[in-house]
């Protein structure tokens, strides 16, 4: 039997630092170990982890509600569809979830469109002196160290049977990728490390990332994060599912706004182009029509959601940037989760 919706947060500051939630003062690096164990401890319940890192204009109240809005249509589909995922309906699908919130509120102008993306941008660079590449993997460490020695259990599993997956929406996207990117290329200590036998490249394990109307670069994969999946160089890279990235033609923010700021849409109106490795391109899919295994175990995958992404709240110049909190999203994730088995 599923479990009520439950949801953590967690909050960087614009430079990317974790901030305490009692006194909004940075945490400490010495204490963030400390504080994520007393403050982001994955219940001994959950099947599935899910780390949700929201996009642009969203304030920390309406984050904290997308992500429940969305693990509500989880445990909706599961009701009504359980059929569409025999291995989570076998085994039971608990998700908890931490949320990730940033300052990402801005005027709905394209100047404050642009405003976010270069916050984000700085937020997550190393070189510039972001630091939210560094806390996100340090999260996601701590995490898959709560778990155990993923050789012990099934493939992408860990040892509790717990699953991680990453989800993201626009900016927030670029800040997971570049979490990965940072577990992908560090070789500094960092939390995930356990006696268990993990390569120091790789400082946690996650079993899939789904990007929602991604606001980057279509070659973002190519140019920015060549590292997130293992390759000859990089063959301790954390992710080990597939990269999906769901696009709608009515995403007038990753579209007509990105167009004019970077000169090529984003990957939430077109999709990924050129990338790394293997790539495929499928629709997103009602609850009545499972997705084949074919069509997402590929590097990346784009998901065109053009018929279904289709509303903005009145007068919104972004469009339907903001409308992946849909039954057919949690279809897709719940199949993700269900294929990690």
């Amino acid at each position: 039997m599923s479990r009520a919706v439950e949801v953590e947060t967690v909050d960087l500051d614009e430079s990317g630092w974790l901030l305490d939630a009692d006194s909004g003062e940075p945490v400490p690096e010495h204490r963030l170990r400390d504080y994520f164990a007393e403050r982001i401890a994955p219940p001994s319940w959950a099947t599935d982890i899910l780390v949700y890192v929201h996009g642009w204009q969203t304030s920390p109240a309406s984050a904290h509600r997308t992500a429940e809005r969305l693990l509500t249509l989880v445990h909706g589909n599961l009701a009504t569809v359980p059929g569409q995922y025999p291995a989570l309906a076998a085994e039971g699908f608990n998700p908890w979830c931490v949320v990730v919130r940033w300052p990402s509120s801005s005027p709905v102008t394209p100047a404050g469109y642009r405003r976010i993306r270069d916050r984000a941008h700085a937020m997550g660079a190393r070189d510039g002196g972001g630091h939210a590449a560094h806390v996100l993997g340090r999260l996601l460490g701590y995490l898959d160290a709560g778990r155990a020695d993923p050789g012990a259990a099934p493939v992408l599993a860990n040892r509790d049977g717990q699953y991680l997956h990453l989800i993201g929406h626009s900016f927030g996207c670029r800040l997971l990728c570049e979490a990965v990117q940072w577990a992908a290329d560090t070789q500094l200590d960092t939390l995930g490390w356990s006696a268990g036998g993990r390569s120091p490249s790789r400082p946690f394990t996650a079993d899939s990332m789904l990007l929602f109307q991604m606001a980057a670069r279509r070659d973002a994969f190519l140019s920015l994060f060549p590292h997130i999946l293992p390759s000859e160089v990089h063959d301790g890279a954390p992710l080990r599912g597939p990269v999906v990235a769901t696009y709608s033609c009515h995403d007038r923010a990753t579209g007509f706004w990105h167009l004019r700021a970077e000169r090529q849409p984003g990957i939430g109106h077109s999709g990924i182009g050129p990338a790394p490795a293997s790539m495929f391109t499928t629709h997103l899919l009602p609850l009545d029509e499972r997705y084949p295994l074919s069509a997402l175990d590929h590097r990346f995958v784009n998901v065109d959601a053009s018929d279904v992404y289709v509303r903005g709240r009145r007068l919104n110049p972004a469009g339907a940037h903001s409308d992946h909190v849909r039954p057919e999203s949690a279809h897709l994730l719940l199949t993700l989760a269900d294929y990690s088995r």
